[in-house]
Parts: structure tokens; C-alpha cells; sequence
């Protein structure tokens, strides 16, 4: 019988292993996979919320969708403003492959469609750690559909809305406009962005590392278009108010000027003109001297334009009557040490003389018999001193100050119209006054089918009286011949504004 033997070179192998050190490796193992299975346990169930919503920050996006703004109609419904689609573009700079020559070829093209140097265009795609980049917002749609079929990978684009404004120039400061983002930014695009703006909807997707939408989740919600919005301004009135204002600047080598015309029955702003002015959809280089509102936001002493409010008071108060005589002689008067001149010594004038030859003495002589405050009364149920409540943006009140600081020679120099300041706007409006019978209505920028409800401010007899007197200023022998036209009976009255130059 022969035995073998069994022999081992390691001596290790030939160890007897404890068995505490197998048991301690089995229970480390199973302690291992314990851990792993409460891990499991915590993301997939107790921690769930948690983990998905880091999921969704990563790869779920709301898409926001966005609603028509709102059109702006004149009166008789012609558009002032209305939103077109626009095509917004954007890349992903890694994904646009520059080294390949056809892809430069069709960036070459991409450059002048955008009509973008091609040196910008490349410096906008040069950083590749981007994976967004704007290249240029709001394009005509169809150019937008030229870039498309260019099929360059890495280029896309993104419908959105832009504002288009047909009158252009001439109703810029009324209509005003909005921002890249259609937010309004001037006049009633502003004054109603709430309302014209809408609400956008919104639409929950999946998107890859990319960028690229692969699927929808939940409920889309469809956006609501804002609301159209109708003016009381009437586009031809206003297009031949900005285009006379236009010419009577160059033709005077004036630096600006302001046209406001109000309906006296309804208190409708049928148009609101400045100069110089911009058009709004093409606003490279504009300056503030082009977005000022001036018939709202600058104010003037406004000079002999308020003699017939002085001169309706002391008829109201039954102090004078249109015939009764006010002797103006030499043409100058004294007050406190300071002296008040007409341009002409007029002698013996009536009432009604006093305002067609514009008299700075005659309207003081009348003014100083009446307390201070009836003509603080008087201004302030007219309008001045008070911020117009036409619900648009930048309209300011003026100055009046309180009767009670008034010193003799301050009363006097307002009862002409130095002394306190007025917007052009606030002007126009007081004169409703006297066309409206003695009554001060409210002015609106909404087209109002009613007629206007007013505060009584003089008498209808003292309004009439007064309208017969301004009917008198715009006429033969008056201070603003220039104002009559064709057809058309005309009462007005000139004013002085003495604007400070330098210091």
C-alpha cells in the first residue's frame, strides 16, 4: 500500500484562519448590506419628496407661455399699438461646431440675416462652457424662419411678441412703449401694463442635458391675451397737431414745444403732441430731451394766459361789470417799491379792454380790490396747484402757494399770471371753465361717451361773459390775432413765460 502526502509551499495556506476573523468579515459584509438597503429605503421611500424634487430642478422646467398684449385703438378704432410675433434667437455655444467649413459658411449667412457684424456673432458663441446665449431678441418672424431653415445645430429660437406703433412719432408720448420684455415703460403702455399685459401661461416639460424639450408633464395652462385698450385721442387730430407743432419749432428755431387739445364737452384728450419727439419701436440713441412729456411732466409760469380768471372773479363777485371802466394811465403802477408796466400806455379801458389789449395795470387794479384768498379759492377750484387725475404717468401739479405767504406785489403779479407755475396740460384743462359754462370737468385719455359732469367754478352768465372777452383777444385789436382760422369762431389769450437762462 502506498501513501501520499500532501505538501504546500505557503506556509500562510498552511495556517489554521481563526474563526473570529471569518465571523468578523460576514457580519462587516452583512452590516454593508444592511446600510445599503436602509439607504434604499430612505430615497425610495422616506426621502422620496426630497430626491424627486432635485430631480426636477435638474431636468423638469416650466416653459412659460406668453400672452398677446393688448392692442391700443384711437377713438375711432385705428390702431396705435398692437403686438406682432417676433423669433428670439439663441444658441448653445459647445453644440455650434465652428471647425467644420460649412457650419462657418452658414454662420456667414446667420451674421447677415441678423445684421450683426460676424466678429460679434463669433465673440457671443466663443465661450463653450456656456449652454446659453442670447444672440439676438425679437426679430421679424420671417427673418426668424430664414434662420431656421439655415438648420445650423446649436442655433434655436423662441417665438415671442413685439410692439408695433403705426403713428410713430407723432403719438409717441401719448402711447409710449414697452421693453424687450413687453413690460411698459412710457405713457399709457405703462399707465396700463397691468391690463394690456395679460397673464401667460405656463407649460411643465422634461428636458435633456441640452436644453431640448422630451416630454410634457401635468397640466398646460393656457395663457389669457390682455385686454384692448381705446383712447379718446382721434389719429388725425393728433397726427396734424404734431405735424403743425413740427413746423412752427423749426419755423420759430425753437428748442421744444407742446400741443394739448381737449373736447370742452366730454373733457377727451383728443391729442397730445411734443417736439422733438422718437419713434418708439426704434429707439437706438434716444435721449431725454426726445421721451420728455413736456405738455405734462414740465411746468411754466403761464403769464397773461391767467388774467380771465382774475377778471371772472371780480365779475362773479359783482365788483365790475364787462363795461365798466379801469383807467390804466401812464401805464404803470407801483406796488411795495416795485413797478408793473404795459407794453403801451392804454388809457380809460372797459373790462372787456382789459383783456382784449392783455393789461398787466388794468387786471392788478382789478385784482387788489379782492382778498388774497378768493383768488386762491378761485385758482385752486381751476385746477392749479392740483396733480391731474388722468391715471398717467409723470403728470405733476404745479405750484400755488398758500394765500396766507401772499405780499401785496406777490397778489398782484399773480393775478397776471407770475408767481405761481402750471403744466401746459393743466392750462388746457382750466380753460374748460369757460367753454363749459363755468365749469371745471374732469379730463380723461379714454374715449367717453357721456358727457362730463363739472364743479362749478364761475357763473354760465360770468362764463359766457368771459368767452366773449377771449373772442375779443383772438380778434381785431387783440393780442392773438394769429389764432383765428376759417370757419371756425376762436377765443383765446396770449401769454408771456419768462424762463431763466444760465445762472
Amino acid at each position: 500500500m502506498s501513501r501520499s502526502v500532501l505538501y504546500t509551499s505557503s506556509p500562510l495556506l498552511a495556517s489554521k484562519t481563526p474563526v473570529w476573523r471569518s465571523k468578523f468579515i460576514v457580519a462587516v459584509i452583512a452590516l454593508g448590506f444592511l446600510g445599503l438597503a436602509g439607504r434604499a429605503a430612505y430615497v425610495q421611500v422616506f426621502g422620496n419628496a426630497f430626491f424627486q424634487r432635485q430631480g426636477e430642478v435638474r431636468f423638469a422646467r416650466t416653459l412659460e407661455l406668453p400672452a398677446n398684449r393688448g392692442k391700443i385703438v384711437d377713438r375711432n378704432g385705428l390702431i396705435l399699438a398692437s403686438s406682432v410675433p417676433a423669433a428670439s434667437i439663441w444658441a448653445i455655444p459647445e453644440d455650434v461646431d465652428q471647425d467644420k467649413p460649412e457650419v462657418r459658411a452658414k454662420l456667414k449667412q446667420l451674421a447677415k440675416l441678423l445684421d450683426m457684424p460676424q466678429a460679434d456673432l463669433l465673440k457671443k458663441l466663443a465661450d463653450e462652457d456656456k449652454t446659453f446665449v442670447w444672440i439676438k431678441r425679437q426679430l421679424d418672424w420671417d427673418v426668424g424662419q430664414q434662420i431656421a431653415a439655415l438648420d445650423i445645430k446649436g442655433i434655436y429660437q423662441r417665438k415671442e411678441y413685439k410692439r408695433q406703433y403705426p403713428e410713430g412719432e407723432a403719438a409717441a408720448h401719448v402711447v409710449g412703449f414697452t421693453n424687450v420684455e413687453d413690460h411698459g415703460q412710457e405713457g399709457m403702455e405703462l399707465a396700463f401694463d397691468k391690463e394690456l399685459a395679460g397673464k401667460p401661461g405656463s407649460r411643465r416639460v422634461i428636458k435633456d442635458r441640452l436644453g431640448r424639450v422630451v416630454e410634457s408633464v401635468g397640466e398646460t395652462v393656457p395663457p389669457v391675451d390682455g385686454k384692448d385698450m381705446q383712447l379718446s385721442i382721434d389719429s388725425k387730430v393728433q397726427f396734424f397737431a404734431y405735424q403743425k407743432l413740427r413746423d412752427q419749432v423749426a419755423a420759430h428755431k425753437a428748442k421744444a414745444g407742446s400741443v394739448v387739445v381737449l373736447d370742452a364737452h366730454t373733457g377727451e384728450l383728443l391729442a397730445l403732441a411734443n417736439y422733438p419727439s422718437y419713434v418708439p419701436d426704434k429707439r437706438q440713441n434716444l435721449t431725454g430731451e426726445q421721451l420728455r412729456n413736456r405738455a405734462i411732466t414740465d411746468t411754466f409760469e403761464p403769464g397773461s394766459t391767467m388774467k380771465p380768471f382774475t377778471i371772472g372773479l371780480a365779475l362773479e363777485s359783482g365788483r365790475v361789470r364787462p363795461g365798466t371802466l379801469v383807467d390804466t394811465t401812464p401805464g404803470r403802477l407801483t406796488i411795495t417799491g416795485s413797478t408793473i408796466s404795459d407794453t403801451h400806455n392804454y388809457g380809460v379801458l372797459t373790462v372787456e379792454g382789459v383783456i382784449q389789449k392783455s393789461s398787466n395795470v388794468g387786471t392788478t387794479k382789478l385784482a387788489m380790490q379782492m382778498p388774497a384768498r378768493e383768488m386762491w379759492e378761485t385758482f385752486s377750484a381751476a385746477g392749479f396747484g392740483q396733480k391731474p387725475q388722468i391715471g398717467f404717468p409723470g403728470a405733476v401739479g404745479g405750484r400755488l402757494r398758500p394765500y396766507k405767504t401772499w405780499r401785496p406785489i406777490e397778489q398782484a403779479t399773480m393775478s397776471y399770471g407770475y408767481g405761481l407755475s402750471a403744466s401746459l396740460f393743466q392750462m388746457a384743462r382750466s380753460y374748460t371753465v369757460f367753454a363749459h359754462n363755468g365749469q371745471i370737468i374732469p379730463a380723461t385719455m379714454l374715449k367717453s361717451s357721456e358727457p362730463a359732469v363739472g364743479v362749478p367754478v364761475f357763473s354760465p352768465q360770468t362764463a359766457d361773459a368771459v368767452r366773449k372777452m377771449l373772442q375779443m383777444a383772438a380778434g381785431p385789436g387783440g393780442t392773438g390775432q394769429k389764432a383765428q382760422t376759417l370757419g371756425y369762431s376762436v377765443g383765446g389769450k396770449s401769454g408771456t413765460a419768462r424762463k431763466q437762462v444760465g445762472k
